[in-house]
């Protein structure tokens, strides 16, 4: 077995005389609170070839799903029988350029394929590949009927490796200018550019000795001052937790009914993701916020009946609260209702991150009916927008150090479900690259 679980991929990617800006979009768990966002994609691709026709926007989940699926199928067989789809074997270098609230913001990522024997995403997981959150069990279902039988994956799976010296994906970088180009183009609804490029084999070589340096077991317990040994954690799990979940779920069905030759070289055993350096400038963990729809009790009547006098509110402007959520020994979060902003300050919390402290009341708030749903949103503006609407209330969140993740994971095991985003929705993975899992 591969000791890193990294493998060369062979990617599928559109032919060069499709319209890639329509082509591309942006992963499928985005945007799930607003429909007139994935209704404009809908517009604006009309009858053109595009991965909006071979994906399930998560915001149309419950809605006629069996025949979206059935759907999704029949497309992915309808591109590859008409030959849409050309083949590209080997590493593929991505440059991602987006602007955002802080500027321009540029990300390198690899695409390559990842090993599932070396994931587990069950709580106390010791794997090669650790999710870095909660993963829901009831999300995995949905998605494994999408999967099962489907011919093609497009991912908007990206894993971590933490490389303070830039040992892994820096030499291709540097060398871009000499790389061949396979894609080149700008994206969708504020998506912002983004270019790929052949990785040769002699860059590829080196970026896989970089990662197995990175498993040395004593520089290891170094770099995280562990006083125990523990296994080595080479990947975390950025975006798209469950997705790559259920291309686990799936294949651990399906390797039950396969031999031992066949197991070793099925295309199902991999998945297609990107990798990227949680040092990269170019990317900035950003918090997810909360919105609850339909809420029937006073909200901070209720945070009082749980936390009686450790917990207080106050009224202030939308960027007072923006600036002074967070805390260390006391945990601030923004409440954002029809009649205004305000801070929630928690005087004794009982957990380290204030996403924690509040999603061990938001469980059980929801499951009592205290409101209808709850959404997990990106972006300043649509928690301000969604939460200030009648009958909603937002919960607006401070973001967590990248420094601490890959530490944080080993130590305490996963963060709780939602609490960071790699850049805001409109900077996730857009699906541009394709590959066989049949």
């Amino acid at each position: 077995m591969n000791t890193i679980g990294v493998h060369e991929p062979v990617i599928l990617l559109p032919k060069e005389d499709i319209d890639l800006n329509k082509w591309a979009v942006v992963a499928c768990d985005q945007f799930t609170g607003q429909p007139e966002y994935w209704q404009e994609v809908e517009e604006f691709v009309g009858d053109a070839p595009s991965t909006n026709n071979l994906i399930f926007p998560e915001v149309w989940l419950g809605k006629d799903d069996e025949m979206r699926i059935e759907r999704i199928q029949k497309n992915m067989r309808d591109y590859l029988t008409r030959g849409l789809l050309r083949e590209h074997k080997g590493f593929i270098l991505v440059e991602r350029s987006t602007m955002t609230k802080h500027g321009m913001r540029t990300r390198m990522g690899v695409m390559l394929t990842v090993d599932l024997e070396h994931y587990d995403y069950s709580k106390g997981s010791n794997s090669l590949i650790r999710a870095t959150e909660g993963t829901i069990l009831d999300r995995i279902p949905p998605r494994v009927r999408i999967r099962q039988g489907a011919p093609l994956e497009l991912p908007h799976i990206m894993l971590l490796v933490d490389d303070p010296e830039h040992t892994v994906i820096r030499p291709i970088t540097a060398a871009k200018q000499y790389l061949k180009v396979l894609y080149d183009t700008e994206l969708m609804m504020k998506g912002g550019h983004i270019c790929g490029y052949a990785v040769d084999a002699e860059r590829a070589s080196t970026m896989q000795k970089a990662l197995v340096a990175l498993t040395n077991r004593e520089n290891f317990q170094k770099r995280y001052s562990l006083k125990e040994e523990r296994p080595v954690l080479l990947f975390a799990v950025g975006d798209g937790n469950h997705s790559l979940a259920t291309a686990k779920a799936v294949w651990e069905n399906l390797k039950k009914t396969l031999t031992p030759d066949s197991i070793k070289n099925h295309p199902a055993r991999y998945a297609l993701v990107e990798l990227v350096n949680v040092h990269d400038e170019g990317l900035e963990f950003e918090p997810i916020h909360r919105v609850l729809f339909g809420v029937k009790r006073d909200f901070f009547a209720t945070l009082q009946e749980t936390f009686k006098d450790s917990v207080s509110f106050v009224n202030c402007s939308r960027e007072l609260m923006i600036a002074r959520v967070g805390g260390d020994s006391t945990h601030r979060i923004g409440l954002i209702t029809s009649q205004g902003y305000g801070i929630v300050e928690f005087a004794h919390p009982t957990k380290n991150l204030p996403v924690a402290t509040l999603q061990d009341f938001l469980d059980p708030f929801i499951k009592s009916g205290n409101a209808h749903s709850i959404d997990y949103v990106h972006g300043d503006d649509v928690v301000c927008d969604l939460g200030s609407r009648p009958g909603n209330v937002g919960l607006f969140l401070p973001s967590m150090s990248k420094d601490e993740l890959f530490k944080t994971v080993l130590l305490d095991g996963v963060l709780p479900r939602k609490t960071f985003s790699m850049g805001e929705a409109n900077e996730k993975r857009y699906y541009l690259e394709c590959r066989k899992i049949l």
